[in-house]
Parts: structure tokens; C-alpha cells; sequence
């Protein structure tokens, strides 16, 4: 079957340690576990996706080494086809994750293999891209493919998705080769230089955005719900209300519900709403991968709640 969605990112191990609370600066703490979890925000969102059951394919790098091969096995036991992932000679990446017992995270990634992806690696894999419909990126491989990969997919017709994390300066016209641009509040603040984001702020610095061209702005605001803005006005989606135990995988699980039910629906609201019930049964879980629902685990949580 051929993908409806290709994912051009990031793939890393994830080590994850639980902690009572996050460490200040100079503080040592004594974790209370740690674990070894597939991720890396393109393969997280790819995965996302599949479950969804939504024909997708990942194109990005791993290293020669036992990471590698188990996120290999990973995408493809959920079902993401993941042949147009390279084997690049630095090791596998790794995101170094510190969850405390409110599901707070901090997270520290070492790119490793993903700092490979070139454009060279997406022209390679020009026959994926022609054969689907969106094109998801994200900023954890260098910006200059993820540029370069922008623009080609736009060439060929697709629709583009970026989730700006983590925040990187972009060229200036980079936007106008975005449909829907998705950051949290943290990244659109870096994005836009403001000292915090209120009702005021969100409305300015999405606009902005969107007069450098991005078709439209979701910005995922955690508990407060979504922003969505396009040249046609703005709205807000209230949350779910649940109760938080991994908030690790959130934004990449909202993207995955978004794009699947954008596949499905061609409408930007009834993906939306898809989204925020996908990451709100993500967020009861731990883990990054496999905290991510299927449409049967997210069908019943519309039911139940």
C-alpha cells in the first residue's frame, strides 16, 4: 500500500528516568527507574500516525549500531514502513529524558546519525514523497533538508506540516512553503522573541506568522487546549481534562491525530479535534511510542468522555 503521509525526521533511543521532580541546577537526585524507549520526534509522529491507521512512511537515519535496528523494528511493528530509513555512520541519536511524578519533563537529545540527513538523502527518496499526500517535518535534522525538503514537497503538490521543535532560525522564506505550522507556546515565543504568550501575544505573533506565509498556525497550549489561525481568522479548542502521567509524547501525538484525521476529513477543524483527543489518551500513559493510542483506544475515549 503506499504511504498517504511521509515523516522526514528524527529517530532516537530514548533513556528515560523517572524522578520525584526535576533537578535544579547543580542538584543531584536519585531516580526512582530507567528505561529504554523508542523516539526521536519524526519517528514518534510517524508512529503516531500508523496506529491512526494511516499509510505512512519515515525517511531519516540511524547508526550502525543496536539503537538502530530497534527502532527499525519499532516503526515497523506499528506499521510504519520504514525502508526509507538509511544506516549513516555516526551512532544512533539519543534524548536523554527526566520525568518527574507529575509528568514534567526535561529533555536533553544528542543527534547523532540524524545530524546526516541531507538533501542528498531526500532526493534518494524522491519516489516516497511523490507517492503520498503530506509531508511532516520537524527541526531535530539539519535545517537545511528540512528546507530543502519543504520546498520539494510544495514542487510536487503535497500538502506540508512543520512542528518547529526544536526552534531553529528558518531562512525567510521558509514559511511560504508551510501549510500548517504546528509549535507549542514555548517554541512560538522563541519563534516570535516575546517575553510571554497571553491572548494579546497569540493573536500578534500568529498573524505574523502568517504574513511570512504560512498557510495556517496551531499552537498547542497543553491544558489551556489549541489556537488555530489562518488568513480567515482564529479560533480556540478547549481541552480534554485528564489526568497527566507522561506528557513526553504530547506534541507528537497531537500531530499524528492531526495529520490522520486531515487525510481522512481534508478539514483543518475535524483534524483538530481528532488531535486533541489523540493526545489527551497519549498524555495517561508513559513512554513516547508506546503511549500513542490506536483509533479504537481513541473512538472509546470520545465515547467516554
Amino acid at each position: 500500500m503506499k504511504p498517504k503521509v511521509a515523516v522526514i525526521g528524527s529517530l532516537n533511543m530514548d533513556i528515560v528516568v523517572k524522578v520525584n521532580k526535576l533537578p535544579g541546577e547543580g542538584e543531584t537526585l536519585l531516580g526512582s527507574g530507567m528505561s529504554e524507549i523508542p523516539g526521536g520526534k519524526g519517528a514518534n509522529q510517524a508512529v503516531a500516525v500508523a496506529k491512526l491507521g494511516t499509510p505512512v512512511a519515515m525517511i531519516g537515519k540511524v547508526g550502525p549500531d543496536a539503537f538502530g535496528a530497534a527502532l527499525g523494528d519499532s516503526l515497523r511493528q506499528a506499521g510504519v514502513d520504514a525502508g526509507p530509513v538509511d544506516t549513516g555512520t555516526r551512532p544512533t541519536g539519543i534524548a536523554v529524558i527526566t520525568v518527574d511524578a507529575a509528568g514534567r519533563n526535561h529533555i536533553v537529545v544528542v543527534p547523532g546519525a540524524n545530524a546526516e540527513l541531507t538533501p542528498d538523502d531526500i532526493d534518494r527518496r524522491l519516489d516516497v514523497i511523490e507517492q503520498c499526500d503530506v509531508v511532516v517535518l520537524q527541526l531535530e535534522v539539519p535545517i537545511a533538508t528540512v528546507e530543502y525538503a519543504l520546498r520539494l514537497a510544495k514542487r510536487l503538490g503535497k500538502t506540508t506540516v512543520l512542528n518547529p521543535a526544536p526552534v531553529a532560525p528558518l531562512s525567510d522564506d521558509t514559511l511560504r512553503y508551510v501549510d500548517f505550522l504546528i509549535p507549542n507556546e514555548h517554541e512560538l515565543q522563541t519563534m516570535a522573541g516575546v517575553e510571554r504568550i497571553d491572548e494579546a501575544s497569540l493573536s500578534e505573533t500568529t498573524k505574523e506568522l502568517l504574513g511570512k506565509g504560512a498557510g495556517a498556525v496551531i499552537v498547542t497550549l497543553g491544558e489551556n487546549g489549541c489556537y488555530y489561525a489562518d488568513r480567515n481568522g482564529s479560533r480556540t479548542y478547549p481541552a480534554h481534562r485528564v489526568r497527566a502521567v507522561d506528557t513526553t509524547a504530547a506534541g507528537d501525538s497531537f500531530i499524528g491525530g492531526f495529520v490522520a484525521g486531515y487525510i481522512a476529513s481534508g478539514d483543518a477543524g475535524e483534524a483538530i479535534r481528532l488531535a486533541q483527543r489523540t493526545a489527551a489518551v497519549t498524555v495517561t500513559r508513559a513512554g513516547a511510542q508506546s503511549s500513542l493510542p490506536t483509533m479504537v483506544e481513541v473512538a472509546a475515549f470520545a465515547a467516554s468522555s
